[in-house]
């Protein structure tokens, strides 16, 4: 017999509301938050992936300077210094931002830096809508960068604050690089500015600054020289750079 109207619409109500929680029994909680799991194909769950999505991923694109995440390596209470990493980082996010934006309006692009296989180096695009993601996928899937094809796949994360791990941002996460939720790699407050303008992310930022400020912790504030004009629209508007793929000259991305 077929169940009251009143009691079907109560059942998809409560299916619709523990979807992706804990409480769901059938789909993967941390693949529908953050888009990946730590147990991949094994997973007991189901990974819901989306045909369409305003956000694409781009899995393990970003390697760091002697590979692998740096908080990971030095210990999650120890400082470290990240000078010899920033510069590189943040050419490789103009590069890749560069890149994205002539697909459509960019909201937000973010970067991982923890270590475990499912997140190290993946790199998280937000369009503005499905359209402008769905020509970036056609772009840029399978197209060499720095001698690696690329990735790309719709993503099911949309609120980066549910899947962000906040003690990593107040410096305080004790699983370090291996923390289940992400881990974002800053980029300087000049080069927000000069990219993003005012986007999704700028956004977020303020709200987490406001936080710190409420709560009384500091801001890692970072100085960034500007880049060479060489920089500026180069290595990723053109087709790809031989047999390495994409990348600038000289900075280990795209050198044949």
């Amino acid at each position: 017999p077929r169940a009251p109207r009143g009691t079907a619409h109560a059942m998809a109500d409560r299916l619709a509301s523990v979807f992706g929680t804990e409480k769901d029994k059938v789909n993967c909680p941390f693949y529908h938050k953050i888009g990946a799991c730590r147990h991949g194909e094994r997973c007991s769950r189901t990974h819901t992936k989306p045909e369409r999505s305003v956000t694409l991923l781009l899995p393990h694109l970003y390697q760091a300077v002697g590979g692998g995440s740096l908080a990971a390596e030095q210990g999650a209470h120890e400082s470290f210094n990240r000078r010899e990493e920033q510069p590189h980082y943040e050419d490789f996010y103009e590069d890749v931002f560069m890149e994205l934006r002539q697909h459509g309006r960019l909201e937000s692009l973010n970067v991982c830096d923890n270590s475990a296989d499912h997140l190290v180096g993946n790199v998280y695009a937000k369009f503005n809508n499905e359209e402008d993601a769905s020509k970036a996928i056609k772009a840029l899937d399978g197209r060499p960068y720095a001698g690696r094809p690329i990735e790309v796949e719709p993503s099911p994360v949309r609120d980066f604050r549910e899947a962000t791990c906040r003690q990593y941002e107040e410096g305080v996460c004790t699983r370090g690089g291996y923390c289940n939720f992400l881990h974002l790699k800053p980029i300087s407050r000049e080069m927000r500015r000069e990219l993003h303008g005012e986007s999704e992310r700028d956004r977020f930022e303020r709200e987490r600054m406001r936080e710190r400020d409420r709560y009384g912790y500091g801001n890692d504030d970072r100085d960034r020289y500007g880049p060479p004009p060489d920089r500026i629209g180069g290595p990723w508007c053109g087709p790809a750079r031989g047999p390495q793929g994409w990348g600038p000259p000289g900075r280990g991305y795209g050198d044949p």
